[in-house]
């Protein structure tokens, strides 16, 4: 008996957190709206009912977006751009704070309502998952419009769906309609719908990457997907360029990871442009603080603390540290995993400039074996 051909789904909750709060202010639907002020950004009730919101113009601080809506989008700001920065490109828009309680129980709710059309599926954050529909009963498009339907019932929220043989094609396809988009392809798809796309829409080529390939000539997928061999490992080394390769051909083996227990658990982020450790502090501050928030939610969300937090910076010329602390207690919250950090990165070199920031929380347990450790934060590295 042969067996059956994979389908594999992603999910991604359409701009998540401003989606979310939409809910709670409706009257918002349709403008700018921008998420990941904080305290100064709470709404104001007025004596008619009415609220009084914030607006991006007067913002101060060193403080990044979070997610912002597709108006706002539309007017060139997105998530980790530095809020100064994306008050002159959008000074009308709402701000808004994060509110990471409210984002946990509506992604608790999307996931519960997929789970009970396909229980198989990889958790990969707080607003997507991989689904295995592989051996779900029913053909792929009616399957998919069950799953966003179902999503839409629980939370009121729409998704974009992307299904196809693999997580690594699934991934690009739930980008390409977005908002409240499906689409789904074969093998046989990918020259007509893959290849014409920007080799930025593989995830796992970022900017610098995108750079590197826009100077040899290779813009597209299937560009990249009819380059010479040696020339891709000339300029990116052995692995990686066996992987450009691959990618560029819709290959990708990995299975989804439905029941793997986690090792670890991390957030990073590729810059726009490679940012320097001085001249862009502000930014880069910003950009830790809030790895570092959504690192701690991931770690709440999945019920795990950690007792070793590390760092991850991969400089403009591709080589890549790391620097781990093993703390004499486990964190939890985003405070604590912020000063962890910044002491890792007393110990890496910051002369050249930077591409990828991450940070990782690994040696995994249960809350409630230690008291958590509460450190205030302080003005250290990037700060």
């Amino acid at each position: 008996m042969s067996e059956a051909p994979r389908r594999i789904a992603h999910l991604d909750m359409d701009a998540f957190y401003a989606s979310v709060e939409l809910l709670r202010y409706p009257e918002l639907r349709g403008q700018p709206v921008v998420i990941g002020g904080g305290r100064d950004a709470h709404p104001v009730r007025q004596p008619d009912g009415s609220y009084r919101f914030a607006r991006l113009r007067d913002y101060v601080g060193r403080g990044v977006i979070t997610t912002a809506t597709y108006e706002a989008r539309a007017l060139g700001v997105g998530s980790a751009m530095g809020m100064m920065k994306a008050a002159k490109l959008a000074p009308d828009a709402i701000l808004l704070p994060v509110n990471f309680d409210a984002y946990r129980q509506i992604s608790r709710q999307f996931k519960a309502a997929v789970a009970s059309i396909a229980p198989d599926y990889e958790d990969r954050g707080i607003d997507e998952i991989y689904i295995d529909l592989t051996h779900v009963a029913g053909e792929t498009r009616e399957l998919a419009l069950r799953i966003k339907q179902a999503v839409h019932a629980a939370t009121g929220l729409t998704c974009s769906i992307g299904v196809t043989p693999n997580k690594l094609l699934s991934k690009i396809c739930s980008d390409l309609e977005k908002p409240n988009g499906l689409t789904i392809l074969d093998y046989e798809d990918i020259p007509a719908r893959i290849w014409p796309l920007g080799v930025r829409k593989i995830n796992g080529i970022g900017p610098k990457a995108t750079d590197k390939l826009a100077a040899l000539g290779i813009n597209t997928i299937g560009q990249l997907a009819a380059a010479d061999a040696g020339l891709l490992q000339d300029h990116f080394g052995g692995h990686y360029a066996a992987w450009l390769a691959a990618a560029a051909r819709g290959i990708d083996q990995r299975a989804v990871a439905t029941r793997t227990e986690s090792k670890s658990i991390s957030r990073e982020t590729t810059f726009e442009r490679d940012l320097h450790a001085r001249q862009d502090r502000a930014v880069l501050s910003g950009v830790l603080t809030s790895l570092c928030e959504r690192l701690a939610e991931d770690l709440k969300r999945k019920g795990y603390v950690s007792r070793t937090i590390s760092v991850k910076l991969r400089y403009d010329d591709f080589q890549i540290v790391s620097r781990n602390l093993t703390l004499p207690q486990p964190v939890v919250d985003g405070a604590a995993i912020l000063h962890a950090a910044r002491e890792c990165l007393k110990r890496v070199p910051l002369q050249r400039r930077l591409r990828l920031l991450g940070v990782r929380a690994s040696t995994l347990e249960p809350p409630g074996a230690a008291t958590l450790l509460r450190v205030p934060t302080q003005g250290e590295l990037f700060a």
